[in-house]
């Protein structure tokens, strides 16, 4: 099979499980009633009679924006993972490892247990100060890491940004010990979810996103060269270290703007990566686009599961990311070691 003809097959799936995580639910709607719906919301379309305001409300204030955001935030933390990943020469890498998601939570628990507040923009503290703290922790690390050794060793920033991880999280803990009547909101923030948003939270997050990968994408031909190693790629006139900083910075943006919004969710930078390496070989010229597209479709197929696995009950979303990556997790090393 040709990758143009992968490419299409991906970019059509994935079209296919946005209508179909919108259609399904409490109330489900047919796939040409949300095509009618949002002909009426956009450009004015008269409603066919036994379509109501309610399907309305449901398709556009609802499903839509928890679909789209699904979306965005599976995009962004799967080419992060496939820019970790690369650079880092470890299949297990990610923007997690290296304290970006305990910086994160730590900045959402000063939100949620001291009630910290930004003066001006009240209402988006929580994703503010968790994007913040989030690339925060990942570029102390990173100075850290510099210090120690000059050369940015992959050893050396993984373990720094382990140490790092434990060390946040410990504060996080004392706090969840100190404050004990916030312990539920904190922990299903930690979890995961797109529940209860709105557009807002698609007009600021989606411009970041883009950005980032943009970005990124920029530097496909150096990430090529990098995954053989540092020294190949110094010998032909890369400067590994300068584009390595740069791309842990942007993979940490990528992933602490993601999680401010929606909270923790992991193993999908991990799943979503190796799989289209699988398919489309390892040029980042495929990876990191059909990373996006594939991890976005992923991303909002577990979110589908999450609110219709349990009856009358809404899962976090991590919690169901966790039970596919795990597993996941687990073959990718013993079968990387066993090689």
């Amino acid at each position: 099979m040709s990758v143009k003809l992968k490419i299409i097959i991906t970019i059509v799936l994935s079209t296919a499980s946005i209508f179909l995580c919108t259609a399904l639910g409490s109330v489900s709607i047919a796939i040409n009633d949300i095509f009618r719906i949002l002909s009426h919301v956009i450009f004015g379309a008269e409603l066919p009679s036994h379509l109501t305001s309610a399907n309305v409300s449901i398709v556009w204030n609802l499903r839509l924006p928890r679909v789209f955001l699904a979306f965005i935030a599976g995009s962004t933390l799967s080419v992060s993972g496939a820019v970790m990943q690369s650079i880092l020469r470890n299949p297990l890498a990610s923007s997690y490892t290296l304290g970006v998601s305990s910086g994160a939570s730590l900045g959402a628990s000063l939100v949620i247990f001291l009630g910290v507040s930004l003066p001006i923009m009240s209402m988006l503290s929580l994703p503010i100060l968790g994007f913040i703290f989030g690339l925060g922790s990942m570029i102390l690390a990173m100075a850290f890491a510099s210090r120690l050794d000059g050369r940015m060793e992959n050893q050396t920033i993984i373990l720094v940004g382990m140490v790092f991880s434990l060390f946040i999280n410990a504060l996080t803990t004392l706090m969840f010990a100190l404050y004990r009547e916030s312990i539920q909101r904190m922990i299903y923030w930690q979890m995961g979810s797109f529940s209860m948003r709105d557009w807002q939270a698609i007009y600021i997050l989606f411009p970041l996103a883009l950005a980032g990968i943009v970005y990124v994408s920029r530097f496909r031909w150096e990430l090529d060269v990098l995954s053989f190693g540092e020294e190949q790629g110094e010998s032909i006139g890369v400067n590994s270290r300068r584009v390595k900083l740069k791309l842990l910075v942007s993979s940490a943006a990528l992933t602490g703007s993601t999680i401010a919004f929606v909270g923790v969710i992991g193993f999908v930078d991990l799943v979503t990566p190796h799989v289209i390496r699988k398919i489309f070989g390892s040029s980042h010229k495929y990876v990191i686009p059909m990373s996006a597209i594939a991890g976005g479709a992923f991303m909002a197929l577990c979110d589908l599961a999450a609110r219709m696995a349990v009856p009358s009950v809404e899962l976090p979303v991590g919690a169901v990311t966790a039970l596919i990556g795990a597993p996941f997790f687990a073959y990718v090393y013993f079968s990387k070691r066993k090689s």
